[in-house]
Formats: structure tokens, C-alpha cells, sequence
């Protein structure tokens, strides 16, 4: 069972704009950001991918660190390690970037073990390690600065309890935000039922049905492509 208070490695087969593998081991004590893309995602290109580099130019990098995972789950044979390269070097990504370990299934073995639903999906994790946040969709920037910016407050050793009482606080500060997205052109995976639903425009939607409690009294059931927080 995916326990958030002590998740999985990425699992990568080669990392672009990095001096070295990146590990979320290595990076405790800072909050970690991953935005998992497509290239050929639509969303990730208007949205997902300059999402995260907004986040990697408002906050320290001493504090806050972006990388982006590769996480390919169709048209296996354009989106190549080579046209990876290219593409991060037409737009001009900053941030480090994985590609995501293949499987034998066609979903990748990092996207699997964090049970994504497509494309763009953001994932949070605090100083201490723990993923606070799982998106899939179009998080809000405001919610988002809000979020990061309460997760560097927090020592790296601070305990559930400590972590909890600011997600409480934070929860009443953004009642407004509701945590509604837009998933407009997502791309989602179906493990094996059905193939890929274009439910949200341009997206894929996930054929599983399942919700993320990253225990700290906030929620997202991701069944049908709708977020609630609840608190």
C-alpha cells in the first residue's frame, strides 16, 4: 500500500540539465516539486511545464526545488530520450529533468507506484520528505504559492502534528479555492480498461478509480477527474 509519510524513489533511467542523479532522499530538508509531463501533452505545454518554472523563479532554490519527470505512457515511439532533448532545449526548461523508468506495461514504473492519473500531475513533498500534495490537472498558482510557501515554514524535523496545525490553518486561509481545477488538456492513462478516454477535452482520463489521503486532513479523490478538499 502507497504510504505518503515514507514514499517511493523516482524511478528513472537518466536525468537532462543535472550534474548527477537527484534523489528525494538527497533533497530532505528542502521542499520538493515535481511536475510529471508529456511533451506531447497539451497541458503540460500551456500549463503543467510553466507552472513549475514560475515556481523554480518566485522561490530560493535553496529552499524550494522543481524537477520535471518524463512520464511517457503513449506514442512511445516519437517521444524519445533524443526528442526529449530537443524540446526541453526549444522551450529552455531550467529544471532537472527524469525520464521516467518504462514497464512492460506502457505505464512507467515511477507514474505507477505514485498511482497518476496522466498528465500534468504535480506532487509536493515537505522538507521532511512526506507527499503533501498530488495534482492532476491545473492547480491554481495562488493555491499552489500558498502551499509551498507554508511547507517551507516548517522545520525538516517537524512532527505530523506541527504539520497538520498549519494545514489547518492554511485550509481556512484558502476556503475560496476549493481546490477546483481545470483539466481542459490533460492526458490521462487507463491501466488496461478501455484504453484512452478523452473525457476532459484533450485529455486522457484514467480508467482507476482511487483517492490520495496524504494524511494531513487533505483529500483528493481523483475517481472522476474532481477535487475535493476536504479538511
Amino acid at each position: 500500500m502507497f504510504n505518503p509519510e515514507t514514499p517511493p524513489e523516482l524511478m528513472v533511467t537518466r536525468w537532462i540539465n543535472a550534474p548527477q542523479p537527484m534523489t528525494l532522499k538527497a533533497l530532505k530538508g528542502r521542499v520538493v516539486v515535481v511536475v510529471a509531463f508529456q511533451m506531447l501533452c497539451p497541458g503540460c505545454v500551456e500549463h503543467g511545464l510553466p507552472q513549475a518554472k514560475r515556481i523554480r523563479e518566485k522561490f530560493s532554490q535553496d529552499e524550494v526545488v522543481v524537477l520535471g519527470l518524463h512520464s511517457v505512457f503513449e506514442h512511445h515511439a516519437v517521444m524519445t530520450e533524443a526528442a526529449l532533448e530537443v524540446f526541453l532545449g526549444e522551450y529552455r526548461w531550467p529544471y532537472p529533468v527524469a525520464i521516467d523508468q518504462p514497464d512492460g506495461d506502457g505505464v512507467p514504473k515511477t507514474m505507477a507506484a505514485y498511482q497518476m492519473q496522466g498528465t500534468p500531475t504535480l506532487l509536493i513533498f515537505d522538507r521532511a520528505g512526506r507527499l503533501r500534495r498530488h495534482y492532476f490537472g491545473r492547480p491554481d498558482d495562488m493555491l499552489l504559492a500558498a502551499e509551498i510557501t507554508a511547507m517551507a515554514l516548517e522545520d525538516a524535523d517537524s512532527p505530523r502534528e506541527q504539520a497538520s496545525a498549519i494545514e489547518k490553518k492554511l485550509a481556512k486561509a484558502l476556503a475560496a479555492a476549493k481546490h477546483d481545477h481545470d483539466h481542459g488538456h490533460d492526458h490521462g492513462h487507463d491501466h488496461g480498461h478501455g484504453g484512452h478516454d478523452h473525457g476532459h477535452g484533450d485529455a486522457c482520463g484514467c480508467g482507476h478509480d482511487h483517492s490520495h489521503d496524504h494524511g494531513h486532513d487533505h483529500k483528493h479523490d481523483h475517481g472522476h477527474g474532481e477535487h475535493k478538499g476536504q479538511r
